[in-house]
């Protein structure tokens, strides 16, 4: 037995049909009815089903109307396409796999487009069946524009949906706690226990995977990546404040409480420039201070700072926090609009700044055009499946045979067995609606006013019991909801439901072929693959970062060796798009001791963060033989464990990387200590990392910097 619902997604789900169905209702009983126009009729009915019921649009009232109106235009070019296209089962096929791909694949740059792919997709697909008519197109053309208005009144005035809170006022109230962090671990010389654990929880809540659909900043353009940015920094500096706070307590270090305040003020000002609240101010104050700070940890301690290798790794691991609380600010400032470049080391993780929307989205589809790409994935499979049961129903001059096409695009998943088992639900209930309206269409006849009177509560139970009853009461009831509304427009029999689940079962048949031929295992495997490139990739960025810290070679970053840094930072986007994905699949709970594929993405950032800053702009300093054997042993030691991780993904992987010799502490220059303690941090972060994402779950509680 399937989950049953909660009480809040039921009562969402009733509101929604309450105003698909009053929308559907306005648009279809004038023109069946009054304007006798059953072509106006039928489009006026499915186009607020196309965008009201199947696609789930995101946001508030206000915005989902204007979503539907900005989708009218586009709707209705494709109406134009189908109906040009239908002459001929091989040329509306072809169309229908170009409309797909393209839909599917310009999604991947613009979450709005990716909430009504599906209504597009099935305006085009009721246009481009027979009959051949292109005479008909004005009546097509104003059932859509019925329809669309209709339900964008309803959007704005009927039960309207609670606006999200959006995630920039997400990402705001996570830097307000952090600046409290921050100033708290300046005033005090320890916290409370539960400190650590409450900063690394809503660092957290910022996962998209925690966020409602649509207001995650996964588009193209240049402010959803730069808010993309500032939440992960953000996320980065929760959980470094957090690890901040688990050090033992230790001497009050002035050096130290003057970045923290700065911190704590840099965040406060980037949570309110998030709000709108202030003027906007650039993030040249926290790097002075930032500056000023690697100057002076640069001298020899002050004489009650305590044990050197503890205080200079406090610092360290303090340096990382002002590291992220510069990138969050110059991110906030570029989602804002109030800077259109970044300064420093943050221009080349910034690199999207100041570029043309269109120059972006081409690079996303671009990067996207590998058949590694689970959004190429996605878009061929549903591209082939509708085409190829295009092609199918023409072929075999099936009645109806938009059914097999609204079956492929309703019932397709990203696996085989999720797909075998929403067909199976899916034949049952059915089966079930068309022998319910078979009885129906018997006993009443050629009595319209008795379809017309079940209509409205049949839509309304179909629209809220479907959404979240699953496919079998979806199909059962939208199957009855369909006999009553097409007994309005023209003469049928009980041979409508012999049609009907004739055509269901094509089209299940169809979309189970392609699940079973074209990349059946979803995102799962794609994930576990990308995740092994990730870490072949990281590794030697990791050794090549470590050369550049001791002086060996250029700097790691772009600027340097563009190869490492290019190559891993391409695997780290194809491996979000798969763990995107993967979030999305119905798949059973992880078992203890599993791999963490976040954790993973979270190792890949964190090398790529370290290739930007580890490497000193003044120069690489003077180290002895004995402490560069330390460093390449050290990297060594990392970079390996990440190819064995990648060859192997989900076996376990535990690194122990060296200490600092004892000798190192009291024989070196406080400048030379410290960058090695900065690289010691960072080698440590990344064992945790990878040792988490292979699921060794011991090391979970071990410091993130």
């Amino acid at each position: 037995m399937g989950k049953l619902p909660s009480p809040a997604e039921s009562f969402r789900a009733g509101r929604r049909a309450v105003r698909v169905t009053v929308a559907a209702a306005a648009a279809f009983y004038p023109a069946a009815h009054l304007l006798d126009q059953p072509v106006v009729a039928l489009y006026a009915l499915f186009t607020p089903i196309a965008f009201g019921v199947l696609s789930p649009l995101p946001g508030g009232g206000r915005h989902r109307a204007g979503t539907v109106v900005r989708a009218a235009p586009a709707a209705a070019a494709l109406v134009c396409l189908g109906t040009a296209l239908a002459g001929a089962a091989w040329s509306a096929a072809a169309g229908m796999f170009l409309v797909g791909f393209a839909l599917l694949l310009s999604a991947a740059c613009a979450p709005r487009l990716a909430g009504v792919v599906p209504g597009l997709q099935l305006c085009y697909i009721l246009a481009c069946f027979p009959p051949y008519a292109p005479g008909s197109l004005p009546d097509r053309l104003a059932g859509v524009a019925l329809g669309t208005a209709s339900l964008a009144l309803c959007e704005l005035l009927l039960f309207p949906q609670p606006l999200h809170r959006p995630y920039h006022g997400r990402i705001a109230d996570a830097l307000d706690v952090a600046a409290r962090a921050a100033g708290l671990l300046a005033r005090v010389d320890a916290v409370s226990p539960g400190t650590a654990g409450r900063l690394v929880a809503v660092g957290q809540d910022l996962r998209f995977s925690r966020q409602p659909s649509g207001t995650r900043p996964t588009g193209a353009g240049p402010r959803d990546r730069a808010l993309a940015q500032a939440a992960s920094a953000t996320r980065r500096l929760l959980e470094q404040l957090a690890a901040l706070a688990r050090l033992p307590s230790c001497p009050a270090d002035t050096t130290s409480l003057t970045l923290l305040h700065g911190i704590a003020a840099a965040c406060a000002a980037t949570a309110a420039e998030l709000r709108g609240e202030r003027p906007a101010a650039g993030p040249e104050l926290i790097e002075e201070m930032t500056a000023q700070f690697l100057v002076e940890r640069a001298r020899p301690p002050e004489r009650n700072a305590g044990p050197v290798h503890a205080l200079l790794r406090r610092r360290s691991i303090l340096l990382t926090v002002a590291v992220s609380a510069v990138t969050a600010r110059t991110a906030a400032a570029l989602a804002a609009g109030t800077r259109r470049s970044a300064p420093g080391p943050v221009r080349e993780q910034a690199w999207y700044a100041g570029l043309p929307a269109p120059r972006l989205w081409l690079m996303r589809i671009r990067g996207n055009l590998t058949p590694r790409s689970v959004v190429l994935q996605n878009a061929v499979r549903t591209a082939l499946g509708l085409a190829l049961a295009r092609l199918v129903a023409g072929t075999l001059d099936l009645s109806h045979g938009f059914w097999v096409l609204l079956s492929v695009l309703t019932l397709a998943r990203t696996t085989a067995g999720a797909t075998w088992s929403a067909v199976r639900s899916a034949a049952v209930g059915t089966l079930a609606g068309a022998v319910a309206a078979g009885a129906l269409l018997i006993g009443a006849g050629d009595a319209t006013v008795v379809y017309a009177c079940l209509l409205v509560p049949t839509m309304l139970v179909a629209f809220s019991v479907g959404p979240v009853g699953g496919p079998a009461w979806a199909q059962g009831l939208f199957t009855l909801m369909l006999s009553t509304a097409f007994a309005q427009i023209a003469p049928v029999t009980w041979r409508l439901e012999e049609a009907r689940l004739v055509d269901v079962l094509t089209g299940s048949a169809v979309g189970l072929l392609c699940g079973l031929l074209a990349w059946p295992t979803g995102a799962r495997s794609e994930m576990r693959r990308s995740a092994g490139e990730l870490f072949r990739a990281a590794a030697p960025l990791v050794r090549a970062t470590a050369r550049a810290v001791t002086g060996r070679t250029a700097a790691s970053r772009p600027a340097g060796s563009a190869g490492p840094f290019r190559s891993a930072l391409h695997r780290l986007r194809i491996a979000e798009a798969a763990y995107a994905q993967y979030r999305t699949e119905s798949a059973p709970d992880a078992v203890d001791g599993g791999p963490d594929w976040l954790a993973a993405l979270d190792y890949g950032s964190r090398v790529l963060v370290g290739a930007y800053w580890l490497p000193p702009s003044g120069g690489a300093p003077d180290l002895p033989p004995a402490l560069l054997r330390w460093v390449d042993a050290a990297t060594e030691d990392v970079a390996s464990a990440s190819l064995t991780a990648a060859g192997s993904p989900e076996g376990r992987v535990l690194v122990d990387v060296a200490p600092l010799p004892a000798g190192a502490v009291s024989g070196t220059a406080p400048d030379v200590l410290s960058v090695l303690v900065d690289v010691e941090v960072w080698l440590h972060a990344l064992a945790a990392d990878l040792a988490a994402a292979t699921g060794v779950r011991e090391t979970a509680s071990a410091e993130r910097t």
